[in-house]
């Protein structure tokens, strides 16, 4: 009987870009071109640059661009800087139903090895597919016991990122499966990082990434991994979690495709805040209100967000994305949440700062028991007019069931990359994703910034 890495290795070799349909061939091009903008946009945060220094300073072949300044490196650490400049200002895309953040994990790995490889844009969008789909199917089959303690981008995403990288390589089913468990080996990604402000989550996608191709690269040079890494005793489902159900992996593989229910974000703060925030724009309407206008705010969520966040004080711009009662008193003020949110002026505003004092946030079980299906929020904003605005949200704006458009992924993408592309390169980079799959060889995209 066939292990689920093999089962998985079957799937991911077998699958091309003629597999694929024209809507999904649609949500993979919007799925690169949103990762992109976010890879632009956190060119120039501080620990990027970190990353990109030591990645230049090890020198290797120059196979792959460093998006954040255009250079060329090895696959490896193109991989390793693109994962980490996609992450860190939490605009990249989300799956809910794993609790997994897809594209900054899979898409540095399958696009490191297809500028290596000078694959087409077909046998790319194809590799998307694979990655997605596999890294999501083993988030889904680990529970949501396993993000207690493991961030599923930097443990899961190393999976996805192994099987699209393999699938670029033209990986045998066999060595597909060894890919799979030098994988799972590397798998790692913890929450401490939250609770010290640490730079440590920007290495989970980064490393996720990197790992992934590494295992890939291995197993085409004939290198062994374990075909059981995933349902063994001691493999990665009983040493991560404790409510997985292996079932999850394989049920439906290859007619049921559960990257197509993946989320682009519309706020720049971390997706559990993203309920609450809408549900404060439904209440308000979009309307500014400051503290003068407040009594109090009353917000009703899910456990696991506050589970993860409930704890997270606003001590720096980063922290602030993961900080309830300051996304939401931004929304109230503001009528947005954007990436100038975050700034250290933001963090000094005495008007943001009465707010947070008047924000009361609870567990609600009904709606924890809706979780990971639904991330949902309510909301009741006591106005010192003696009225009650009253919002609820059960899909956040980007969610599948309430999706961004195509002219609003653009907009993202351009708003996204502002600072660092020229409006000019921005419009033809826009079109080169747009057109991906016409594309001999994706060597061809015009990556440098200036």
């Amino acid at each position: 009987m066939k292990s689920i890495s093999q089962k998985l290795a079957d799937f991911s070799c077998g699958f091309s870009y003629q597999s694929l349909t024209q809507d999904q061939i649609a949500k993979l091009k919007l799925y690169f071109l949103d990762w992109l903008g976010s890879a632009y946009a956190g060119a120039s945060q501080k620990p990027v640059q970190m990353v990109l220094s030591v990645a230049k300073s090890q020198g290797g072949n120059p196979q792959a661009t460093l998006i954040p300044d255009g250079s060329k490196s090895s696959a490896l650490m193109a991989a390793l800087v693109n994962g980490a400049s996609s992450h860190v200002v939490e605009m990249d895309d989300l799956h809910r139903e794993s609790i997994l953040h897809p594209a900054a994990a899979i898409i540095p790995a399958v696009l490191a090895a297809a500028e290596a490889e000078h694959a087409p844009g077909k046998d790319f969008l194809a590799a998307l597919a694979v990655g997605y789909e596999v890294g999501i199917r083993v988030a889904l089959a680990a529970g949501t016991s396993h993000y207690n303690f493991w961030h599923t981008t930097g443990t899961c995403g190393t999976f996805g990122a192994a099987a699209g990288a393999g699938r670029i390589l033209k990986l045998s089913p066999e060595q597909m499966a060894w890919a799979l468990g030098s994988a799972g080996t590397q798998a790692a990604g913890l929450w401490a990082f939250l609770v010290e402000n640490a730079m440590s989550k920007q290495l989970h996608p980064g490393k996720a990434a990197m790992n992934g191709l590494l295992a890939a690269l291995l197993a085409r040079e004939g290198f062994t991994g374990a075909v059981s890494i995933l349902e063994s005793e001691k493999g990665f489902f009983r040493a991560t979690s404790q409510d997985f159900d292996e079932k999850r992996c394989v049920h439906g593989l290859g007619k049921e495709f559960w990257f197509e229910r993946n989320s682009l974000k519309y706020h720049a703060s971390c997706g559990h805040t993203h309920s609450a925030i809408d549900a404060v724009l439904e209440a308000t309407r979009g309307k500014s209100m400051g503290p003068q206008e407040v009594s109090s705010v009353k917000v009703r969520l899910y456990q696991a967000a506050l589970d993860l966040l409930g704890e997270v004080q606003p001590k720096s711009p980063y922290l602030a994305k993961f900080c309830l009662p300051f996304c939401i008193a931004t929304a109230l003020l503001y009528g947005r949440v954007g990436l100038e949110a975050f700034s250290e002026e933001r963090l000094g505003e005495q008007k943001l700062r009465l707010l947070m004092d008047k924000i009361q946030i609870q567990p609600d079980p009904a709606l924890s028991s809706l979780f990971p299906r639904m991330w949902p929020a309510r909301v009741e904003i006591l106005g010192t007019d003696g009225n009650i605005r009253s919002g609820a949200c059960d899909y956040p704006k980007g969610d599948p069931e309430n999706p961004i458009s195509q002219d609003e992924a653009w907009e993202k993408f351009r708003w996204m990359t502002r600072e660092i592309l020229p409006m000019d390169r921005g419009s033809e980079l826009l079109e080169q994703v747009m057109g991906i799959d016409e594309m001999d060889d994706v060597c061809g995209f015009m990556f440098v910034p200036h």
